[in-house]
């Protein structure tokens, strides 16, 4: 029997909360992307899906194809816990390759708590999947290591041969990624940790790490056991080790987590991420959905080496109704209400601070001021930020270190889609929330804290649903 998608979209499109134009499952809960694909001119999505009920339960493999990156067509369940042992409790967090021209998915396997490295085999579509007899192809972290967890593959081709890293961590010393190597993607080589952290500081335990080259280096993202962030480190990989010189933030916001970085066909690195919920799972049940991702981000190197982020350049085909506003002063400890007003819309907002402490803008705003959600720049403490302590929860001002050059201006790109943030600022550093404001909550200003700051331009759009 054929599952009407979009039927099942459209019976809770009327949720004020819910996006229009992220990716999120037909209903029911979603977590970490998986197994992101260009397969044949096509982006391929996979990700963790429960198609029963919209909190976390026993763990599917959802997927969806795009030819744009911004419109997203769902595709058959690709992979279902049992009837094996190995995955009869959920199929976990993994990748998909190119073998040979046989898509190849390497996902987790769980069964009782034991983690294991499993291999499924795709039809020239995509759509149905077959496992590996031999499965699980690692049944577990080698021998005598005192792993904090074994999960999370991701896989690449390296010369003649295919290497992985898995998620770990040792106990007391901090999270690590462990490295593999395979002639076959079934027979596989511990080679030793690829990276261990040396402090339990960054957590016991790295989830959903990547390892890709960029410029002339490798870039190595891991996510902090517990949902604690995600971070970045630039280094050199020799082959058997990665040396870090430079780390950082992929994103402060507390709601982002496990990202994962493909190659296109015109060789660019994406990333897309999980934007999970701040509500409480009987708001989740109520509303019959749970989980985002977040938009498509293009990742490149700055000039000093550290990680840059922007959004997808193909999001512009979604931009409708356009106002421009030019010329706009702030005077401090004021909103400037400006003529816009929505919940799905992308602004590109230049700010000068002059004296102002802080500024930027304001959105999902009350028309009586009760609520209202602020994105901006804390000049003292170098920080970009979202405030969301004077909406509905939750109430949390999300952050992450963002220093200015001098006399550089603040460019935010904004995306707000129902109960979803994301700013990217220029061009190099990304913030996301979410929030959960009155449906009438529309209102759109500009603020200046501490003294006044100035606006030169801001460009607004509607932004059209992709599943209309």
């Amino acid at each position: 029997m054929t599952t009407d998608y979009l039927a099942i979209r459209q019976s809770l499109a009327a949720d004020p909360h819910r996006p229009r134009y992220h990716f999120l499952a037909p209903s029911n809960w979603l977590n970490d992307p998986n197994g992101l694909i260009h397969w044949q001119g096509t982006h391929h999505l996979f990700y963790q899906h429960n198609p029963l009920a919209a909190v976390w339960g026993k763990i599917h493999w959802g997927h969806a194809a795009s030819a744009d990156l911004v419109h997203w067509r769902d595709l058959p369940i690709a992979l279902t816990p049992g009837p094996e042992d190995y995955d009869a409790d959920g199929c976990w967090s993994g990748c998909a390759v190119d073998d040979g021209g046989t898509p190849t998915l390497i996902y987790t396997g769980w069964r009782d708590k034991a983690e294991t490295v499993c291999v499924a085999t795709g039809s020239p579509d995509l759509t149905v999947w077959e496992k590996d007899p031999r499965n699980p192809v690692i049944a577990g972290p080698p021998e005598g290591l005192k792993t904090t967890g074994f999960r999370d593959p991701y896989v690449w081709r390296e010369h003649d041969e295919w290497r992985m890293v898995i998620g770990s961590g040792f106990l007391g010393q901090g999270g690590a990624a462990l490295l593999y190597r395979s002639p076959d993607l079934r027979a596989w080589e511990y080679l030793g940790p690829l990276f261990v952290s040396d402090t339990s500081a960054y957590e016991d335990m790295w989830e959903c790490p990547c390892l890709f080259p960029l410029g002339d280096q490798h870039v190595l993202v891991v996510s902090l056991c517990g949902g604690h962030g995600v971070l970045y480190f630039v280094g050199e990989y020799t082959g058997e080790r990665f040396i870090p010189a430079r780390q950082g933030v992929v994103d402060g916001g507390a709601q982002f987590f496990a990202p994962q970085v493909w190659r296109d066909a015109a060789g660019r690195h994406l990333m897309i991420g999980w934007l999970w919920e701040g509500r409480s799972e009987a708001q989740q049940r109520a509303a019959g959905w749970a989980g985002v991702m977040s938009l498509p981000r293009v990742l490149s190197l700055t000039d000093d080496g550290a990680l840059a982020e922007t959004f997808a350049p193909e999001l512009a085909t979604l931009r409708g109704e356009h106002q421009r506003i030019v010329g706009l002063d702030i005077a401090p400890g004021l909103v400037a209400k400006l003529p816009v007003t929505g919940s799905h819309l992308e602004f590109l907002a230049e700010f000068a601070g002059g004296e102002a402490a802080a500024y930027g803008l304001q959105v999902r705003g009350a028309a009586d001021g009760s609520e209202a959600t602020r994105i901006g720049y804390d000049a003292a403490a170098q920080e970009l930020f979202i405030d969301a302590r004077h909406a509905e929860a939750p109430a949390r001002r999300h952050r992450r270190p963002f220093a200015l050059a001098e006399g550089e201006p603040l460019r935010l790109h904004v995306f707000i889609d129902g109960s979803v943030i994301e700013v990217c600022a220029n061009a190099r550093s990304c913030l996301s929330a979410r929030v959960y404001p009155r449906a009438d909550s529309v209102g759109v200003g500009a603020f200046a804290q501490g003294g006044p700051a100035r606006m030169p331009t801001l460009d607004v759009w509607e932004v059209a649903g992709v599943w209309d």
